[in-house]
């Protein structure tokens, strides 16, 4: 509830000193009898109009309360919204190769990564979202969907090994562009994860990446992995030794991919700035949102005027009857 004329309410503070002066009357203008001793009456007991002398009073208070609340003019708000949603078709293509393994991101790049995307689809609610995974090839794990619980579901099944080992990302591109090359949205993204060079496939990283600009979609690249060397587990008949291995991202090929595209690179270094990039990413392409916004406001004050009428019409009564007073 709101008030058309919100100052009025301050006549309230009126109220104050009239209880004032309606507790210093009692106390002083109220005739008194004086009695040398009180022990006759103290085995009577107080009549229940002793406690409701002064109803009266409190009903003039309410009256005038509810008098100055009308000239505030209540008003009741009803608002509604219409919302148009332009949704965003986004590909996830995803590097697993057996090097995502390696643990300079913790508890290893591959794992850190789908943790990352997972907060990330959570927070589009509105757009169709698909998942692509490659290494030596490359395949499509989930197709466009609104779903996101189960393209989360089947990120969280991706391991590495689960196809020829390698790094395609070509191919992975071209298999993410194939999923985005018949879509009707007016925006179309892939972001691609990979922690290497293109060293498999049959399709160069730069030719995809023109395709994807032809289709009209943007490619935003982030090369994993630390700089310099990074701890690998390595399998041995005495169990898993680590091993520094050098880190090799091919962030020339992945930066002129996102050039090509209007997309952006980003190179994550650790758990802090991978999902930084995502963040950012979350950022640069938000769904848009068209609101319309209706409102209509409803007069309360007759209710107050009709409550004051009431509380008058009590108090008049009461002054009357059961506490009329003779002078």
């Amino acid at each position: 509830m709101t008030f058309a004329h919100p100052l009025y309410l301050l006549l309230l503070l009126l109220l104050l000193p009239l209880a004032a002066w309606y507790i210093w009357k009692r106390n002083v203008w109220t005739a008194k009898i004086m009695f040398s001793s009180l022990e006759a009456f103290r085995s009577l007991k107080r009549s229940p109009m002793e406690y409701l002398r002064h109803l009266p009073f409190v009903l003039r208070l309410l009256t005038m309360v509810c008098v100055i609340l009308a000239i505030a003019r209540p008003q009741r708000s009803d608002s509604w919204r219409n919302h148009s949603t332009e949704g965003i078709d986004i590909v996830m293509a995803l590097d697993i190769s057996s090097s995502m393994l390696a643990e300079d991101l913790k508890p290893n790049r591959l794992e850190a990564a789908k943790r990352v995307a997972t907060e990330f689809v959570n927070n589009r609610p509105n757009d169709n979202v698909a998942l692509v995974a490659f290494s030596g090839q490359s395949f499509t794990q989930c197709p466009l969907t609104i779903n996101h619980a189960e393209l989360i579901n089947l990120m969280t099944g991706l391991k590495s090994g689960m196809i020829e080992d390698g790094t395609a990302i070509g191919s992975g591109l071209a298999t993410a562009i194939n999923r985005l090359r018949d879509s009707q949205a007016k925006s179309k993204v892939i972001i691609l994860l990979t922690d290497g060079s293109n060293n498999r496939g049959e399709i160069a990283p730069v030719t995809a990446g023109e395709m994807a600009q032809t289709f009209g979609i943007r490619v935003y690249t982030i090369g994993v992995g630390t700089q310099g060397e990074a701890p690998y587990p390595f399998k041995t008949p005495y169990g898993i030794q680590y091993q520094n291995v050098p880190v090799e991202i091919d962030e020339a090929t992945l930066q002129r991919i996102s050039d090509v595209t209007g997309g952006q690179y980003f190179r994550a270094v650790d758990n802090k700035s991978l999902r930084a990039i995502y963040e950012e990413i979350d950022q640069l392409e938000k769904t848009k949102i068209l609101v319309q916004e209706f409102s209509k406001k409803e007069e309360l004050y007759h209710w107050f005027i009709l409550a004051a009428l009431l509380l008058l019409m009590a108090e008049v009564a009461l002054r009357n009857t059961v506490f009329k007073s003779i002078p």
